[in-house]
């Protein structure tokens, strides 16, 4: 089995600089594999809540992580700058599936890709619930067509 290529920023919508910080490197020099899932977080909910999908204030629906997932592909260690980049890959009725790559300093290629898969839940029965049309709207324009 072949491995796929990392992908570009060509092929992402959005882009964040996240700042790695000392506390990020382990033993062996780089960014821990945990701080790449902190990293995707990062993007993922600073989009949501730029676009009122996420709130502190609380309301009918929610959004759960149901997967996750990264692919390795070089080294990230600290103090490198890094660019999340991501995209709304695919919608279904109640879930979202998010990608991201980080690329480190200037470099066209992602360093790492990953991925997270939300699911809409009702807040009150903490069970899936179609997402809201208005969340429709602003997570579809951010979906290649092909894919919705």
């Amino acid at each position: 089995m072949s491995r796929a290529s990392p992908g570009t920023r060509a092929d992402y919508r959005r882009f964040l600089p996240i700042t790695t910080r000392w506390m990020d490197n382990d033993v062996f020099g780089h960014v821990n594999n945990a701080a790449y899932y902190s990293f995707f977080d990062t993007i993922i909910t600073h989009f949501l809540v730029r676009h009122g999908i996420l709130s502190w204030q609380g309301g009918d629906h929610l959004l759960m992580v149901a997967e996750n997932g990264c692919r390795y592909h070089s080294e990230i260690a600290f103090p490198d700058r890094v660019t999340a980049g991501l995209r709304v890959a695919r919608l279904g009725g109640s879930s979202i599936r998010h990608e991201v790559a980080l690329f480190r300093e200037d470099a066209d290629t992602a360093a790492a890709e990953g991925h997270f898969v939300h699911v809409c839940v009702d807040a009150a029965t903490r069970r899936p619930a179609p997402l809201p049309a208005r969340w429709r709207r602003i997570l579809e324009a951010e979906t290649p067509a092909a894919s919705i």
